[in-house]
C-alpha cells in the first residue's frame, strides 16, 4: 500500500469517526429534548403513564408529596354527581387539608385545562380558598388540595342556629369577605374567573368567622355534561335568577344574583327555596322578600334575634352617650 492509499484510507476513518461522533451527538441532543419535553409534560399532568409524583404543586403546597396524600387517613364530608370531598390528615406535616376527588367521566382530559389549572392554583385572595396542588392519576381522575378550614361553612353556620350568626359583626364581616372575594375574582384577575355554583354551602369560615369561597371556577374542570350538571344544580337550590335559569353558562350577572341570595339568607335565617310553600310567589326567598316589601311586612321576613341584639346594642350605644354626656358632680 502505497502512501496515497494510506493517506485515503486515514481519512476515509477519520470521516467515518466524524460521522459516528456526529450522529452519537445528534441522538443525544434528541433524547434530551425528548426527556426534557416528557418532563415537562408530565410535570403538567400530560400523558397516560403518570407516576405517583406528579403532583403539581402551588403556593402554600410546595411541602406536599402525593405519596404522603394518598397515604393520609380521610373521612369523606360531602359528595356531588362529579366528585367527593375528604377531610384528610398529613402525618409528616401534622397538618389536615381538604381533598377534592373528581371523577374521572366527569372532568376533561388533563391537556385540556392544563391553563385553567395554572390559572386557578395561582389565584391568591384572603377571602378564597386557594388551591394548594394538583394531581391527576393515569385513569384521568383528578385530586385538588386545599387547605381545611375549621369553622364549617356559611350554611352550617345559619342552620344550626349557632349564637355567632346572630351578631351583626359578624353578619357584617362574612358579607364583606364574600364580596371582596367576588369581586376580586370578577375584577382583580387579568382574566375574570366566574364562580358558577357560589351558595352558602361552598362558604368555609375559619374559627374566626372569616369568609372563605370554595368550588370557583371548578366547572372549568368538567366537561360540558358535568358542568351543566352543576350549573343546573345551582339554579335548582334558589341561587340563579329565574330569568336566567335557562342560561347554560354562568356569568357576573348570575353570580352577583346568587351573592344576593346568599345576604338574605343571612338576614332572614330562610331557605333560598321554600319548597313547602303553596304559593309560587313565594317559592323564591327573593321574590318573598319582594312581596313582603310590597305588603309592608319585610320586618317580619328578619331574622328576629338578629334585630333584638342589634336593638338592645344601639340601646346601650345611646346610654352610653347620654352618661358621657351628664355633667360631673
Amino acid at each position: 500500500m502505497d502512501k496515497n492509499d494510506r493517506i485515503k484510507v486515514f481519512l476515509g476513518l477519520v470521516s467515518a469517526i466524524f460521522l459516528l461522533v456526529a450522529v452519537f451527538v445528534v441522538y443525544c441532543c434528541r433524547r434530551r429534548s425528548s426527556k426534557a419535553e416528557d418532563l415537562e409534560m408530565r410535570s403538567f399532568g400530560y400523558g397516560e403513564e403518570l407516576e405517583p409524583e406528579d403532583l403539581i404543586s402551588f403556593p402554600g403546597g410546595e411541602h406536599l408529596t402525593i405519596h404522603e396524600i394518598l397515604d393520609a387517613p380521610g373521612e369523606v364530608i360531602g359528595k356531588s354527581s362529579y366528585g367527593t370531598l375528604y377531610m384528610a390528615s398529613l402525618q409528616r406535616s401534622n397538618s389536615v387539608v381538604l381533598l377534592r376527588f373528581l371523577r374521572p367521566a366527569c372532568t376533561e382530559q388533563m391537556k385540556e385545562i392544563v391553563w385553567e389549572v395554572q390559572m386557578l392554583g395561582f389565584v391568591r385572595h384572603p377571602n378564597l380558598v386557594p388551591l394548594q396542588a394538583f394531581y391527576s392519576g393515569t385513569r384521568g381522575e383528578k385530586l385538588l388540595v386545599h387547605p381545611f378550614f375549621f369553622g364549617g361553612t356559611l350554611s352550617q353556620l345559619l342552620r344550626d342556629k349557632s349564637d355567632e350568626s346572630h351578631r351583626w359583626p359578624i353578619v357584617y364581616k362574612i358579607s364583606l369577605g364574600i364580596a371582596e372575594g367576588l369581586d376580586y375574582l370578577h375584577n382583580g384577575l387579568q382574566k375574570p374567573i366566574i364562580h358558577g355554583n357560589l351558595k352558602s354551602k361552598n362558604i368555609l369560615l375559619d374559627s374566626n368567622c372569616q369568609p372563605y369561597l370554595s368550588d370557583f371556577g371548578l366547572h372549568l374542570l368538567l366537561n360540558p355534561t358535568a358542568g351543566q350538571e352543576v350549573l343546573e344544580a345551582s339554579a335548582d337550590q334558589g341561587y340563579k335568577a329565574p330569568e336566567l335559569i335557562k342560561m347554560k353558562d354562568a356569568s357576573k350577572e348570575s353570580d352577583i344574583y346568587s351573592l344576593g341570595v346568599i345576604f338574605l339568607e343571612m338576614l332572614t335565617r330562610k331557605e333560598p327555596i321554600n319548597r313547602n310553600s303553596s304559593s309560587p310567589l313565594d317559592l323564591y326567598l327573593p321574590t318573598s322578600m319582594q312581596n313582603a316589601a310590597l305588603n309592608h311586612t319585610v320586618t317580619e321576613m328578619f331574622d328576629l334575634e338578629l334585630l333584638r341584639r342589634e336593638s338592645l346594642k344601639k340601646l346601650d350605644d345611646n346610654e352610653s352617650i347620654n352618661d358621657d354626656d351628664r355633667p360631673l358632680v
